[in-house]
Formats: structure tokens, sequence, C-alpha cells
């Protein structure tokens, strides 16, 4: 299978660099990352030691049979415009927050899927991804049920290796996510603390209300999740993954703009009685807007 990935960051790197010891991957991304790929393949270190030759380039080939979108949430609208020129049998989101499968939707001839990744990565120089943790991909149609183009992606991603799970609930899922989302990244960037303290101590109050305050609106939105699985994600993740830096603490510390408007904000902007997701989002929107990062 031809699979692009879109947006080669820490995760995209780290799931094209999977794919590739199978299937016939295309990293799109920046340079100088891009180029070092080009020239010297991709290392992949940390939880797995191997190189890979992927083909590597800024802009999308013409055609594949899956795209893989790992782009920030803020980015989604772009990778839909040039994703639109791709002949295309089928798309897979695997980002942050929620919206970005009816963003790429409105743009793309194809079926768009639904996916959660936990697996860790971070990307220390051009040309190299650190797998920080194994975790799993969960993918499936983004309207819940069963499709030919989900089972193929899922079969792709499990004979590279992926630990992977086929779902027919996705629209459950992805509120889950968003859940543990809200409660670990938007806390642990503001803090300045690794995913662990969340587990416990003064951190872990702020993150289970956080989380709460999602399920609340997924129910409101008609998705049956609990306080309490919404609570349980959370403190899972926060312990699976207590060494990790969350991918929004890794975008304060470099003084990047972090995807808040998809996750705590977009609890904020959809729902009322929502105030430690409206605080956390007003804080991280307050420090990108004094670096002009908004």
């Amino acid at each position: 299978m031809h699979v692009v990935v879109f947006g080669a960051g820490s995760l995209g790197s780290l799931m094209g660099g999977l794919l590739a010891r199978e299937h016939d991957v295309t990293l799109v991304g920046r340079d100088p990352h891009v180029s070092t790929i080009r020239e010297q393949g991709l290392r992949v270190d940390g939880a797995f030691e191997f190189v890979v030759h992927p083909d590597a380039r800024t802009d999308a080939p013409p055609s594949a049979d899956l795209a893989v979108v790992t782009v920030k949430a803020f980015d989604t609208p772009s990778a839909a415009t040039a994703l639109a020129d791709c002949d295309l049998e089928a798309c897979l989101s695997l980002q942050n927050g929620l919206g970005n499968e009816e963003t790429l939707a409105t743009e793309l001839d194809c079926p768009v899927l639904a996916g959660t990744c936990t697996y860790g990565a971070m990307r220390p120089e051009p040309g190299v991804v650190t797998c920080t943790g194994v975790g799993e991909v969960v993918l499936g149609p983004r309207e819940g049920g069963s499709q030919p183009s989900a089972d193929r992606a899922f079969a792709a991603f499990d004979a590279a290796g992926v630990v992977t799970e086929l779902a027919d609930d996705m629209p459950r899922r992805l509120w889950e996510k968003l859940a543990v989302n809200a409660g670990i990244n938007a806390v642990t960037a503001l803090a300045r603390v690794e995913n662990g303290a969340l587990v416990d101590g003064p951190a872990n109050t702020v993150a289970t209300e956080a989380a709460r305050e999602v399920a609340t609106v997924a129910r409101e939105e008609g998705i049956d999740l609990s306080d309490t699985e919404a609570v349980a994600a959370v403190e899972r993740v926060a312990a699976a993954t207590a060494a990790n830096t969350s991918s929004m603490h890794q975008d304060v510390l470099a003084g990047r703009r972090t995807e808040v408007d998809a996750i705590s904000g977009y609890v904020a902007d959809r729902a009322e009685g929502v105030p430690v997701n409206a605080t956390l989002a007003g804080l991280l929107r307050a420090w990108e807007s004094e670096r002009e990062l908004r």
C-alpha cells in the first residue's frame, strides 16, 4: 500500500517510519527534516531501533492509497486543500481535538476515517524521531459502524506491526480522547510538568475536573461517556505516559502555537458551565497572543 503521511512532525514521522517497514510511504513535512530523510533516511530510536528510507517531500504526491493526516489541528484546513489534488482511496486523521474529520471531508473526494493514537513521539533533530512509548492506534469510520476503507487501513497498520484496533464507535472514542487531551495537555503545558504529575497531587484535581466537563458536554451531544470513564481514561494515560512531555507542553517549551482551540477551547466555545476548560483555554490563548502566535 502507498501511504502518504501529511505532517511529518513527531507523531507523523513515527507513524510513517513504522509503516515504512512494510509499505511504500511518502512523508510530507518541512525542511531540514525532509531533506535529511531524503539524504540519510529516517532513524527511529527509543522504543525501536531501525532506519527506513521513505520518500520525503514538502508537498503532497499526485496519488496514494491512504493519506494519514498528523498536522496540528489549526493546520487541518491547509492540509485538506493540499490533499484535495491528491488522488486518494481513503484519508485517516490521527490528530488531537474534534472537528478535523469534518474539515477534511469538505475538501476530499474519498472516505475520511477517524483515529486516535497513544504512541509517544519526539523529534530531537532532523532525520530522527524517538518513540517515547508504545501505545495504540484506534481507527474506524468517523460516523461509527463499519466501512471497507477502514478495514483496509486497519490491515495496513496491523501488517506494519503497529498496535491497532478497528472500532465501530469512533464518535465516542474521539470524545474520550478529547477528555484525555483536555485533562493532560493544557494542564501539563501551563504547569510545566510531565504527564505523571497528573496521577496524584494538586494537578490531578484540575485534570480530572477538565475531563468531567468534557464528559458532560459529550452527553449533551448524544455521546454516552460517563464522568467516571473520562476520568479513568485521563489517569490511565497519564500513568502509562508518566515520563512523557505532552505535545502541548512541547509546544509551549518551544514557543510554538498550541492546539488549544481544538481541545480545551473547543469545549469552552461549545458549551457554558465548563469553568476549568474555559480557564485553561483562556490562559493558553493569552500566552499565544502575547507572543503573536495567534
